[in-house]
């Protein structure tokens, strides 16, 4: 007999499902208010638009994808993240047809093979926003103002935000000659995975989380003062403004992005209470992306947040309430032939959009009145020999213990009142 799940994946139990849908309604609210429309993409797509869309010589693509081949012969992965898909669909569907820029949002699961740890599952689960077409770092700021604003809603505070410009294809290759000559003799003493960087990717060597290569990258050159005139225009427009929006923000450097379709802006939401996995959101611009995955050339940023993490980080701030559950109504039959009343008054009740629920079992009464205080009953309706006879029903009001014998219609007029407002 199977006794877990496979490892890095987590049940959501009812009362942690409750948690999960404030946090998701937060986002839709969110989206809404800066009129993005959600999207809902496979979660397998073809292998081949992950090694075009997020690079070859990434980790991700090397280290982490769930790769598998189907009965029919085709590679597919399941997604290790959405932009690249995102991206297939707005190509596909021709989201951006009438010429105006496609802004998307999106709530799902995701899947990496990487070690476990809070916070980071192999199954995990992300929002994110997508917005396609526009060039100006305006958008760019609106991108980031969603994120912060969602955060805030959520009550989340201590949170900070980190920006950086990785540049583009005409800037980054002076760059890269740069960083690779500072490094050059530092890289037999680098960790493995980052002297295997040194070559395919030097800028991840930067965003390494081994104290050892830290140490050694901590004066490095850095991108922005090596930036082209367009993109140093750009990063410094987006500051300006983040600025005029009253959202504060920190320049890192060192800040880099795991996917290779980044380009120009890079940022970073980080709750240091979490430790190693600080990173709540991250996201930034992908001016290549599109032409990469087949379309013409089009500018689009977009940014994921950790659904996980901000959970662990609203536990730490104590922004959950106490997991409980609660069902304004218990419906109690006390005999056998009570049963069909009273399933007829909790399909009234559940009509009338009131939360009412009764036992299946065939329990005593005592049980039965367990059972209605551990799902935290206002109310208790009770159907025994004498309401049966004059077609009335007892309420019991739990919070002061007082119970009254009414008529069915007159005790559906209370509950409606008092329970719906």
């Amino acid at each position: 007999m199977l006794t877990s799940g496979p490892r890095g994946t987590h049940d959501i139990t009812p009362n942690e499902a409750k948690n999960w849908l404030r946090i998701e309604a937060a986002a839709r609210t969110i989206c809404s208010l800066y009129h993005y429309g959600e999207i809902r993409t496979p979660i397998f797509e073809h292998t081949e638009l992950f090694l075009r869309g997020i690079g070859e010589t990434t980790d991700v693509v090397q280290k982490e994808m769930y790769t598998f081949t189907d009965r029919g012969g085709r590679s597919v992965t399941l997604r290790p993240e959405n932009t690249a898909a995102v991206v297939r669909s707005y190509l596909e569907q021709k989201l951006g047809a009438d010429g105006q820029t496609a802004k998307l949002f999106y709530i799902g699961p995701m899947f990496r093979y990487d070690r476990p740890q809070a916070g980071r599952l192999r199954q995990f689960h992300q929002f994110g926003i997508e917005a396609i077409g526009p060039t100006g770092p305006s958008v760019d700021a609106e991108i980031i103002a969603v994120a912060v604003r969602y955060f805030e809603s959520l009550g989340l505070s201590s949170l900070k935000l980190m920006i950086n410009s990785v540049g583009c294809p005409k800037c980054r290759p002076q760059y890269r000659v740069v960083l690779q000559d500072f490094l050059r003799d530092k890289q037999p003493d680098l960790c493995h995975d980052c002297q295997s960087r040194f070559e395919r990717n030097p800028m991840r060597i930067l965003d390494c989380k081994e104290e050892k290569c830290n140490r050694l990258s901590a004066d490095a050159p850095q991108m922005v003062d090596c930036l082209c005139e367009e993109c140093a225009a750009h990063f410094s427009g987006l500051q300006q403004f983040l600025q005029a929006a009253g959202i504060e923000y920190t320049l890192n450097p060192r800040l880099v992005r795991g996917l290779d379709y980044y380009t120009k802006t890079a940022f970073e939401i980080q709750y240091p209470l979490l430790g190693a996995q600080s990173a709540v959101c991250g996201g930034g611009r992908y001016d290549g992306l599109i032409e990469e995955c087949g379309g013409p050339a089009t500018p689009g940023i977009g940014f994921a947040i950790g659904m996980e993490r901000v959970l662990l980080a609203m536990e730490k701030q104590q922004l959950l309430p106490p997991a409980q559950d609660e069902v304004p109504v218990w419906v109690i039959p006390m005999a056998p032939e009570a049963t069909l009343p009273a399933f007829g008054l909790l399909n009234q009740l559940r009509g009338l959009g009131i939360c009412a629920d009764m036992d299946h079992s065939g329990r005593s009464m005592k049980s039965q009145m367990k059972q209605a205080n551990r799902v935290n009953a206002k109310y208790v309706a009770i159907f025994g020999e004498t309401e049966l006879q004059t077609n009335q029903v007892t309420l019991k009001n739990m919070t002061i213990g007082e119970q009254t014998m009414l008529p069915l219609a007159t005790a559906l007029n209370q509950l409606k009142q008092e329970l719906n407002g």
